[in-house]
């Protein structure tokens, strides 16, 4: 998921085979009329055929609707360039599951994300003030929600989402819930953003922060124990994958055992 830029400073904007997918490379042109309902450039079947996006460097914004109803779109990966992606931009992406954030995103529009049942895990950089209202509503399998202290959210930012039905929360077999009023959203919110907050759940924090570091990764497994990996939090969900699937690491759980041991041998002699 590491983003490639120089390699991809070759490549024009359109469609082509990359790594044995169909690629779409985008460079920020609008994509569909929202008057008239229907994309420009590409048809409804070019657009279904696309199984990967890659946003170009330069790129500072993604338009309304821009790759929404894309179905077999599996991974999105974002140049550092990209700061705003407009309302619906992937909407009902239903096979996403890979996506990418620019590290300097400043702000997640309403729907962005709505009906993107496959996506499991998204991590949101520290540069992104605002998340839209029901930003990943309706992403069945999302799980993985890692939200900065200071973003603003919305309202029904992760209704019927697996984290939603496994919040604390009174919820429908869905995950939806009644609202009646701005201060249940803003409890949920709340929440998201600090259910790791104790120090039970600090691997589980570094794990998944932007640009973990290994030496604050080892100083807690130090403290824990190797167990601290396979711990699992609120939600079921282990530090252990939240370090892999954090697309802003390359820190491998495996490295750190290693070192561990051989700290623990070492201490031994």
């Amino acid at each position: 998921m590491r983003v490639q830029t120089e390699e991809w400073r070759r490549f024009i904007p359109g469609v082509r085979m990359y790594k044995g997918k169909k690629t779409f490379f985008y460079n920020g042109e609008k994509l569909y009329d929202e008057e008239n309902e229907e994309p420009l450039i590409y048809d409804w079947k070019e657009r279904d055929s696309w199984q990967v996006i890659i946003v170009l460097p330069g790129v500072e914004v993604i338009s309304k609707l821009a790759i929404w109803d894309c179905n077999n779109v599996e991974t999105v990966i974002m140049t550092d360039s990209v700061r705003r992606i407009e309302d619906g931009a992937f909407w009902r992406c239903w096979s996403l599951e890979n996506v990418r954030l620019s590290i300097n995103l400043e702000h997640i529009g309403d729907c962005t994300f709505s009906a993107c049942y496959s996506l499991t895990s998204i991590f949101i950089p520290p540069s992104c003030r605002k998340i839209g209202e029901c930003a990943f509503h309706g992403c069945e399998k999302l799980i993985i929600l890692q939200i900065p202290q200071h973003t603003e959210l919305g309202e029904y930012v992760i209704e019927r989402t697996a984290l939603m039905k496994a919040s604390p929360f009174t919820t429908d077999s869905l995950g939806g819930y009644e609202v009646n009023d701005a201060i249940h959203h803003e409890e949920v919110n709340d929440w998201i953003k600090n259910r790791h907050a104790d120090d039970e759940f600090s691997l589980h924090r570094a794990c998944s922060s932007y640009n973990p570091l290994d030496e604050v990764i080892f100083d807690i497994v130090k403290r824990q124990g190797l167990k601290a990996f396979k711990k699992q939090d609120s939600v079921g969900v282990t530090a252990s994958r939240y370090l892999s699937e954090n697309p802003y690491t390359e820190i491998k759980e495996q490295n750190m055992i290693k070192r561990y041991i051989l700290d623990m041998m070492g201490g031994a002699i």
